[in-house]
């Protein structure tokens, strides 16, 4: 099969070819993999939310209205799917104490930031991932693993774009604090 934009394969599956849909599944099954098993931390359990994240943008692409790219809908999808399943089995996640943020002076966490990370930093870093609320992990492997935009990730959360700003300002400091508490 040709290769298609987007917008043409979901033009094809609206119009009855659902042939068309498999050339969308392969190019964003991987990616969106990706980021639920970031996001539930359980390969298994992303691999069945893949399958129903995708099974949702199958059922419901004839109602996709263009509003925005087709990738940012189906991330959207894969995010409120992801969030609400984490929601449902009640895990526990350990939360940063929010009053250690405030010792970490700006200047230091852009700094912190901009160096080249050794391994055990890498490892660290991905500890304190792990211990970040799911939505919250979410929004930073989207702005970092996805390169979405601010704007990308407002559209697909819901949430505003001041609100994305904030959020990933935050949890950049949460994960700071997290990578130099583990040092220590």
């Amino acid at each position: 099969m040709e290769r298609l934009s987007d917008m043409e394969y979901v033009e094809r599956v609206q119009a009855g070819d659902a042939e068309c849909f498999a050339p969308l599944l392969e190019r964003y099954s991987q990616p969106v993999f990706s980021l639920l098993v970031r996001i539930v931390g359980n390969r298994e359990d992303a691999e069945e939310l893949t399958q129903d994240v995708f099974l949702k943008v199958f059922r419901s692409l004839s109602s996709f209205r263009r509003n925005s790219t087709f990738s940012t809908w189906l991330y959207r999808i894969a995010y409120n799917t992801a969030v609400s399943a984490t929601r449902r089995t009640k895990r526990e996640w350990m939360s940063f104490d929010d009053t250690g943020m405030e010792r970490v002076a700006e200047e230091a966490s852009d700094d912190e930031t901009d160096e080249t990370l050794n391994e055990e930093r890498l490892q660290r870093l991905e500890h304190a991932l792990e211990q970040l609320r799911p939505d919250d992990r979410a929004l930073i492997l989207l702005f970092y693993k996805q390169e979405k935009t601010m704007e990308e990730i407002a559209e697909i959360t819901g949430l505003t774009l001041s609100n994305v700003k904030v959020k990933i300002h935050r949890i950049r400091k949460k994960l700071m604090d997290g990578v130099k508490s583990r040092k220590d």
